[in-house]
């Protein structure tokens, strides 16, 4: 009796008969665009602070801001410093990495559908993969960057009409970094890496007042949250690109940012 081996699927063989294709086509464009956009900004290094009537924003591409803290006079653009953290965070997630691979790499193009014929699958055991294990690092130093990100949402709400004299306001842009920086915390809180350091690691959830405590946080806040972070991350993405957009045209002095100070 002799067996015959089976043919490898065609790429892109497959028996659905929906357009399977145009999730993976806009998700590799969206990324591009937004890939583009960050390095064009970033080599820039100029309109990422807005100054007019009192107002103060700064360009979350630009925070922390580290020429004014430390006194840096280099001729690099100095965003690079700042963009590795959050730019890793979102490269290592599980939901960009489920993205890119179908998107770029087609591994897989999509669900039922062949992609590229590989000689062996390692997954993220080998390098360079494994490194994405370090997706819970590069979420402390995102905290870290979010944290520096909610002291200018703040400070964008305070104005200095005339030199030690603060007033509180609402500005147009003082808005947008608001609704840019509790984007940025539903990615960043709903992360699985978050999901893990609150609720991970404990036997028993009704065994202290502490368990306790951690085990409310991770079921009615945290999990919740991680329902809908796929979304977040992408929802995220763009609100940080459109918020530098806003305070870049505005700088520039394309138009005057919108304000009434109380």
């Amino acid at each position: 009796m002799t067996t015959q081996a089976a043919t490898a699927p065609r790429r892109f063989s497959t028996m659905r008969r929906d357009r399977w294709w145009v999730t993976p086509a806009l998700e590799a464009s969206a990324l591009t665009i937004f890939g583009l956009y960050v390095i064009v900004v970033a080599i820039l290094g100029n309109n990422y602070q807005y100054h007019s009537g009192g107002a103060s924003y700064l360009s979350p591409m630009y925070s922390p801001d580290l020429k004014r803290m430390f006194g840096w006079h280099i001729h690099f653009t100095y965003a690079f410093f700042v963009l590795w953290s959050p730019l890793l965070l979102r490269a290592t997630c599980y939901y960009y990495r489920k993205a890119y691979y179908r998107a770029f790499f087609l591994a897989p193009p999509s669900c039922a559908v062949a992609g590229l014929q590989r000689q062996k699958y390692a997954g993220e055991t080998k390098f360079p993969l494994v490194l994405q294990n370090l997706h819970r690092f590069f979420w402390f130093f995102g905290g870290i960057v979010l944290g520096f990100l909610w002291y200018d949402t703040v400070r964008s709400f305070l104005f200095t009409p005339h030199p030690g004299d603060w007033h509180f306001g609402i500005g147009l842009g003082s808005l947008i970094m608001l609704a840019n920086v509790l984007l940025l915390s539903f990615f960043t809180f709903g992360c699985n890496s978050f999901r893990h350091l609150i609720g991970g690691r404990i036997d028993c959830f009704d065994c202290s007042t502490t368990s306790r405590v951690r085990h409310g946080i991770w079921a009615k806040i945290i999990s919740p949250m991680n329902r809908w972070h796929e979304p977040w991350a992408w929802i995220s993405m763009f609100a940080v690109g459109l918020t530098d957009l806003y305070i870049r045209l505005a700088a520039a002095g394309v138009f005057t940012d919108p304000h009434h100070i109380f």
